[in-house]
């Protein structure tokens, strides 16, 4: 039996960190409440961290002005939401700080509590997510050399793909690559688990059988999930694989990675740089990455115009590839920030796969409702809002982090 956080103080709280190369999220649960509250109590963030105009924001209220310390901002970062999350509690005790880690590598399926020996080994997965495991650690570090008494978890976005078959986890490499740690390991995990928690919830039965979620942000994957258990995904060895996204390729021919290194002299570091950066809907539009704004100037802009062509056409194949790995499909899942707030897309995406026999309801896309096909439609097509802050909340609970 799992144990829960009995021995908290009253009144105390689990702080949820979401730590990215320019961001930082924070979230504040309710420990005293059972069950553990699905919204947070309070939440907020830093945004561009690195950039030249950083911002605090928390829970609705508007984006103030943020100065940084321009030698070591990310540090100052932490340092301002920890001042304004002690503020806020104004003297309740924090039970656990309880951090979303994109990559738990070939051995950590499970959350559990951090030390320094857990630490280093999660430092050596650094290279198979650069954009995101370094700046989770970095706060976990902070946190264990300023608290070292404040229990800390952390939460894999790996975790829930454990349930991979080995077909789907291989590369067509050598044995020697798949005996050394070169597998499918998939993202979106925390994501796809709150899933398949609300799914059922929502939907009951339905959500059960043969579902492909959806979750399309500035990060996009898809997951084939059967029995509410992860059978396939989108992404791979890193979070650069399959669909198209705001900045990143997706699935590429590696032809075309040796072609950029052998003709135009790059080195593996700008092959990165390109391939994460300046790829997916910015790569091609030369405008943004933002969707929103790309739907704006289509008709004006042919490289905008393609680049979303391109972006709903690598989801519909995925889609499709996915579907034939299930062996049919009952129901599509958005989510995300695209996902969730993108009528027009999910409109273009569900037109392509139109010959599964789904169709969609025009007023209930326009308007994000929870079901937005028809009654005749044989696929029953769903929004549902994430909530990866909980699932790493819960999950410290359960774990009896104090």
């Amino acid at each position: 039996m799992k144990k829960t956080l009995h021995n908290l103080p009253s009144g105390a709280v689990i702080v949820v960190l979401n730590c990215g190369s320019s961001s930082i999220k924070f979230a504040v649960f309710d420990a005293d409440v059972d069950p553990l509250p699905r919204e947070a109590a309070w939440s907020g963030k830093v945004e561009d961290i690195t950039g030249s105009a950083p911002t605090f924001s928390a829970s609705g209220r508007a984006a103030e002005p943020l100065a940084l310390d321009r030698a070591q901002p990310y540090h100052a970062a932490l340092a301002h939401i920890r001042s304004r999350v002690l503020g806020w509690l104004d003297g309740r005790p924090i039970g656990a700080v309880a951090h979303r880690v994109v990559h738990g590598g070939s051995r950590h399926f499970a959350p559990l509590r951090i030390d320094r020996a857990v630490l280093d080994e999660l430092a050596g997965l650094i290279p198979l997510a650069p954009l995101h495991q370094p700046f989770a650690l970095e706060a976990i570090e902070t946190l264990l050399a300023e608290r070292p008494d404040l229990p800390q978890v952390a939460c894999f976005d790996t975790a829930f793909h454990h349930t991979l078959p080995q077909v789907e986890q291989m590369l067509p490499l050598s044995w020697d690559a798949w005996l050394g740690g070169l597998r499918r390991y998939g993202f979106h995990g925390l994501s796809y688990e709150y899933l398949s928690i609300a799914l059922p919830e929502r939907h009951g039965e339905a959500a059960k059988g043969r579902t492909i979620a959806a979750h399309l942000g500035s990060g996009a994957s898809l997951c084939a999930m059967d029995g509410l258990r992860s059978v396939a995904t989108t992404m791979g060895f890193s979070a650069l694989d399959g669909l198209m996204m705001g900045t990143r390729c997706g699935a590429l021919d590696p032809g075309a990675v040796l072609h950029l290194m052998d003709t135009g002299g790059l080195t593996s570091q700008q092959v990165g740089h390109l391939l994460y950066h300046e790829s997916g809907l910015l790569g091609i539009s030369g405008v943004s990455s933002d969707p929103r704004e790309l739907l704006r100037c289509e008709h004006d802009n042919p490289r905008a115009e393609a680049a979303l062509a391109l972006y709903v056409r690598r989801i519909v194949r995925e889609i499709g590839g996915l579907v034939a790995v299930l062996g049919g499909i009952d129901m599509l899942a958005f989510t995300a920030g695209i996902g969730e707030h993108n009528a027009v897309l999910r409109e273009r995406i569900c037109a392509g796969l139109g010959f599964l026999g789904l169709a969609l309801d025009p007023a209930a896309n326009l308007a994000d409702a929870p079901l937005i096909s028809t009654r005749e439609s044989r696929v029953r097509v769903v929004v549902e809002p994430t909530n990866e802050e909980w699932v790493v909340a819960q999950h410290a609970l359960d774990l009896g982090a104090a």
